[in-house]
């Protein structure tokens, strides 16, 4: 019987699996809990300096399941995201609405100066209406990414775990220690397959995430634009930006850099999204059993 950590971690693992496919996560099938494990009071004789390199995958093992708990609650909180979003989108439909009331009710008057006005007003929430638009795709595309995440840290768990199991079989038949039904191969036929499903769903969580800075890339566009015509600067959350603002008004928006503001060299070290795929370098492809690099 495996530890509770790791118990835990497959419990975890598998209703983060059901929550995605509820709000439409990826298609293809979540992982599932490893074959093999390897029972650790076989070792509980072994000297600890003979252990070290079991130490640090079971290190690395516990630093996939915080970066899994990370992912799946940064996409637990972009649904609020979406929802704001939504509501600014709509309230910018209105607000072009009652603008188009106006410049009708303006032309009506034969008031040129009320026309000008009238017509300034309906070019900027215009844009605005635009810029709005742009941004609730871009936070259901950032949404997107973070699914694809979320797999990921799953897959990148298991794979960990996969090494830690690895870890343990190698210091087994090092040590002349072969319980009943221990195959070695086994172990390493497992961490290999468990980092090939890694290395996919890395490979699409990247793809993801630069599709939803494509759409972000557009937002900024469209919403520096508004607010040049509209001659303010808008403070609206920005989770993709590499640089986060401290001290914005909740109310107003934060989260991320607002768009046209910058915030001190201090902030420019804060991210406001953790991408695990790009906390360690990818494998050296060496072919040696038991990698130890992330994908």
């Amino acid at each position: 019987m495996r530890s509770s950590p790791f118990v835990s971690t497959l419990a975890t693992a598998f209703a983060a699996a059901l929550a995605l496919a509820a709000c439409g996560g990826p298609s293809d099938p979540p992982p599932g809990p490893l074959p093999k494990h390897f029972q650790d009071t076989f070792l509980a004789s072994l000297p600890i300096d003979q252990r070290k390199e079991e130490i640090a995958a079971k290190g690395a093992y516990d630093v996939a399941v915080l970066e899994q708990a990370k992912a799946e609650a940064d996409f637990n909180d972009s649904r609020t995201q979406l929802d704001v979003a939504k509501n600014e989108k709509d309230a910018a439909a209105l607000d072009e609405k009652s603008a188009k009331s106006r410049q009708d009710a303006a032309k009506q008057s034969a008031d040129m100066n009320r026309i000008k006005e009238a017509d300034a007003e309906m070019k900027g929430v215009g844009l605005a209406k635009q810029a709005a638009d742009q941004r609730y795709e871009y936070i259901n595309a950032y949404r997107a990414w973070l699914k694809r995440l979320v797999r990921f840290t799953q897959e990148n768990t298991y794979w960990k775990e996969a090494q830690y199991e690895l870890a343990q079989a190698r210091l087994a038949q090092k040590n002349n220690i072969m319980p009943s039904g221990f195959v070695f191969d086994d172990y390493v036929k497992q961490e290999a397959g468990r980092a090939k499903r890694t290395q996919d769903a890395k490979a699409k969580a990247e793809a993801e995430k630069q599709k939803a800075l494509s759409v972000r890339q557009k937002w900024v566009q469209l919403q520096a634009e508004s607010d040049k015509v509209l001659g303010k600067k808008s403070q609206f959350p920005d989770p993709m930006n590499p640089n986060q603002v401290k001290g914005v008004d909740p109310a107003m928006g934060a989260g991320g850099y607002t768009v046209g503001s910058e915030g001190s060299d201090a902030d420019k070290e804060v991210q406001p999204v953790q991408d695990p795929t790009k906390q360690t370098p990818p494998p050296d492809g060496d072919g040696g059993e038991g990698s130890t690099d992330t994908p």
